[in-house]
């Protein structure tokens, strides 16, 4: 679940900064997001789920 939130939010964070140049702070915070939400995945491993 953790890897599909890091893809979409990196999709999303590189949709924004290069074709849509919305506001650079909310740009930067989905990456911070994505890149939190991959470390939370690697650390916890695969769920039985």
């Amino acid at each position: 679940m953790f890897l599909a939130v890091f893809f979409v939010l990196l999709v999303l964070w590189l949709m924004g900064f290069f074709a849509f140049h919305i506001a650079g702070g909310f740009i930067h915070l989905l990456l911070i997001i994505a890149v939190i939400a991959l470390i939370v995945h690697l650390f916890r491993g695969r769920s039985m789920a």
